[in-house]
């Protein structure tokens, strides 16, 4: 199983219902991706504030296996959700932090 964490520093403009709007076209992505096991989304919590980077929320999604991921990636509705994160993004690219583990 591969976890797909992406942690996020939102523009300061950008709203709860918009962020929740991402989260939720993030996660019906589980009917159209053969493979998403689990998709969670949360606020990062840690105490330790210097090194959170202003990365202060966060989603990751389980798949079933590295060739489920590489569908989630390639997939077109993904992308065009992925250009709208981007968008509402504090920096951009410097706004996103990926990490992919095996579990």
């Amino acid at each position: 199983m591969i976890r797909h964490l992406v942690f996020l520093k939102y523009a300061d403009d950008i709203t709860d219902d918009a962020k929740a709007g991402l989260m939720h076209d993030l996660d019906a992505l589980r009917h159209e991706v053969e493979g998403i096991e689990a998709f969670c989304a949360r606020p990062n919590i840690s105490p330790e504030t210097p090194f959170v980077h202003g990365l202060t929320e966060m989603f990751w999604i389980d798949f079933r296996d590295t060739k489920a991921r590489d569908a989630y990636l390639a997939n077109e509705t993904h992308k065009a959700i992925g250009a709208r994160l981007m968008a509402s993004l504090n920096g951009g690219a410097d706004g996103i932090f990926v990490c992919d583990v095996e579990l």
